[in-house]
């Protein structure tokens, strides 16, 4: 799991580019990424599988701020991303949330 971060120089955004190899997606068919730049909704987000089957999705953020997100994986799985650059509590359960930080 590993995402890619550019900061646009023409207005404050962070383009985020997500991606999970076919293993890290455990082979699921379907990826959405949830977290609270889509307010955990989790069929809003899908990532498109690629013909080789990993999965990627670029997003927009808004720069100065940090998001916490985590993987869905087919119905009913939850990962998060280890490569995140930071962790939270999760509000929901004992688990953790991933956070991407959108500072330059």
């Amino acid at each position: 799991m590993s995402f890619k971060k550019q900061f646009l120089k023409s207005k404050p955004v962070c383009k985020v580019t997500f991606r999970l190899t076919k293993e890290q997606a455990q082979s699921a068919e379907s990826v959405h990424i949830v977290g609270d730049f889509n307010d955990w909704e989790p069929a809003a987000t899908p990532m498109k599988k690629l013909k080789n089957g990993d999965f990627s999705l670029a997003l927009n953020l808004e720069s100065g701020k940090s998001y916490e997100f985590r993987y869905l994986l087919g119905a009913d799985v939850w990962e998060n991303d280890w490569d995140a650059d930071d962790y939270k509590p999760s509000s929901v359960g004992d688990s953790d949330n991933s956070v991407i930080i959108c500072e330059a």
